[in-house]
């Protein structure tokens, strides 16, 4: 299996940091975030992977030319940010017609990869995607999800005030290839996954809980609080991933 990582945001809500380092290059105990990324992707036996590119996307590109997985990644740089479906849209092809794995590279996670993708190829008849799920900290700040008892998504609860509980959309997905196709629908090239594409289809989404570490780095404060709460891990993640409720 391929896998997008969405990697191109300007990250403004972590000013000033991202003045001069991209969201995905911020550092997290003496790592940048991308790089748990690719060994977590690669350490499950993901083939390759895209990442898309934005802001300060010299500093990706070295990063990608000196790591040891650089032959097996793709790199594609968007003057104009096209959004999280857009991007998906602009490089169909390189998806071959396979159903891939889609992740927002601002969370630090060390979801079982593998097992996110056998919960796939055994969903339930009509799924097109399978979206993993985190017990959040802060359920008013997420897209808390409703599930049915086969545990397939049937309502989203996108940072409301008073939301149904506290599992909460990871920003991890598989997607089947005919989704592509409910992107191409919109009729343009900058079209958002989260609010156009994915509320349509609930009632054909399987929700799988991690019982691992998840964090959406996206501000300061939750910033501080992965690099205080990562902080022992160790590096080799061989073992990555805790399993899923």
């Amino acid at each position: 299996m391929r896998a997008l990582l969405l990697a191109a945001g300007v990250g403004s809500r972590l000013l000033p940091i991202t003045a001069t380092t991209p969201k995905c290059m911020v550092m997290i105990n003496g790592r940048p975030l991308l790089d748990y990324w690719l060994e977590l992707l690669f350490g499950a036996g993901i083939e390759r992977v895209l990442i898309n590119t934005h802001w300060l996307a010299g500093q990706v590109d070295a990063y990608v030319r000196a790591s040891r997985w650089e032959p097996r990644i793709d790199l594609v740089h968007e003057d104009e940010l096209l959004g999280t479906g857009g991007t998906v849209l602009a490089n169909r092809e390189w998806f071959q017609g396979q159903p891939f794995l889609l992740a927002h590279a601002d969370n630090l996670t060390d979801f079982d990869v593998g097992g996110l993708i056998a919960a796939h190829r055994t969903r339930p008849p009509g799924h097109l995607i399978t979206m993993l799920g985190f017990r959040t900290d802060c359920p008013r700040s997420c897209g808390i999800l409703e599930l049915d008892d086969r545990r397939t998504v049937v309502g989203f609860h996108e940072k409301v005030d008073h939301p149904p509980g506290n599992l909460a959309n990871a920003a991890v997905y598989v997607f089947e290839p005919v989704v592509i196709d409910a992107i191409a629908g919109i009729g343009r090239p900058a079209v958002d996954l989260s609010t156009e594409i994915i509320p349509g289809l609930a009632g054909r989404i399987l929700c799988v809980e991690t019982n691992g570490y998840h964090r959406d780095i996206g501000t300061l404060e939750s910033l501080r609080r992965a690099r205080a709460e990562f902080g022992q891990r160790p590096r080799d993640h061989s073992a990555v991933g805790e399993g899923f409720i």
